[in-house]
């Protein structure tokens, strides 16, 4: 993860890994949620003296993202399923599906360019899950992109 130079990037991953952990056990409290990520971070930071990466623009773009596809789950999930060639979408690894989420996410709600979203969201699947997550991930968020 990138905590020495944050940048929109670790954003992302900051967004990729409270949804997966949000998959994996449902949080009740998106706030609570989030803060305790967040505290998590500073924490793990403050070994390296860079606590402050956790807070500002980059943690508001992260928490926007992170409540964007927990607020529209049911509809991103409609717009991908689709599009993965009769694999049901609990099937694919959870970190698969937070990509997927929040490319498709970033794709109907963001101003990102497209092109920028998907290779984001192919380095995000690569670094955190295999190389061989980057094909689907690429292939279904060019689909979402060329629906859009």
């Amino acid at each position: 993860m990138n905590t020495t130079n944050p940048t929109r990037r670790t954003a992302r991953e900051w967004a990729i890994q409270m949804l997966t952990a949000a998959d994996v056990n449902p949080p009740t409290d998106l706030a609570a949620h989030e803060e305790s990520f967040f505290n998590q971070i500073v924490d793990l930071e403050d070994v390296d003296g860079g606590a402050s990466n956790a807070r500002g623009k980059l943690r508001q773009f992260a928490v926007e993202r992170f409540e964007g596809v927990m607020n529209n789950k049911d509809e991103l999930d409609g717009i991908i399923s689709p599009l993965l060639d009769g694999w049901d979408l609990y099937r694919l690894g959870t970190v698969e599906r937070a990509v997927l989420r929040l490319g498709t996410w970033e794709l109907k709600y963001s101003d990102v360019p497209p092109r920028v979203t998907i290779n984001e969201a192919v380095d995000l699947v690569n670094w955190f899950s295999s190389s061989r997550s980057r094909g689907l991930v690429n292939g279904v968020l060019d689909k979402v992109s060329k629906a859009k």
